[in-house]
């Protein structure tokens, strides 16, 4: 078994290789990813926290049995992101449910400051407008601006994670932020 210090030490794709010769090194990758793949995972999809961790752990097992099919250029966080994705899209057709957003206070600060909306109103209140104006735009907008604004990932890891364009997340992004502030400026 590897020990904690060992894993903060070494870089995705150096886990990634020793998790191929060694399981145990897979353990240190889970522990870095479990927490913001769970809350990534929540954010889009409308599941409670136990269908989540059954998502997250699908998302590990894939993870695991395809290491031999990541690519070392790429990004892993990308990469285990798309997986994730694609498990929590999956699921959430099957269980035919609209998808919303589960958000904390850390989150609501980032769109109050992202999107300029002003802070004088109690979080909890903001809490649910925001969760409504986010339910209300379309998965492609509601998806961009969750793994732009709460999951803080960059224009590049967010295509590689919707295997999108890189121009085509920015004008996502730019048409997501227009359609949140119409739609939370009506819940005011």
């Amino acid at each position: 078994m590897t020990n904690h210090e060992d894993c903060n030490e070494k870089s995705d794709s150096e886990l990634v290789k020793l998790s191929l010769d060694n399981s145990d090194h897979f353990l240190c990758l889970t522990r870095r990813y479990e927490d913001k793949l769970l809350r990534y995972i929540m954010r889009i999809s409308r599941l409670d926290r136990e269908d989540a961790e059954d998502i997250l752990q699908d998302v590990f097992i894939k993870t695991y049995y395809n290491l031999n099919e990541f690519n070392p250029d790429l990004k892993f966080s990308s990469w285990i992101y798309r997986i994730a994705h694609n498990q929590t899209i999956s699921e959430i057709r099957k269980k035919s449910i609209r998808p919303t957003i589960s958000l904390e206070k850390e989150d609501i600060d980032r769109f109050e400051d992202a999107f300029d909306i002003v802070k004088d109103i109690d979080n909890s209140i903001d809490r649910q407008k925001i969760d409504e104006a986010l339910s209300m735009l379309d998965e492609k907008y509601r998806e961009v601006l969750i793994l732009r604004f709460l999951d803080e990932k960059d224009y590049v890891e967010i295509a590689d994670i919707l295997k999108k364009p890189t121009s085509t997340v920015g004008n996502l992004i730019a048409r997501g932020k227009i359609l949140f502030k119409k739609e939370y400026e009506k819940l005011k």
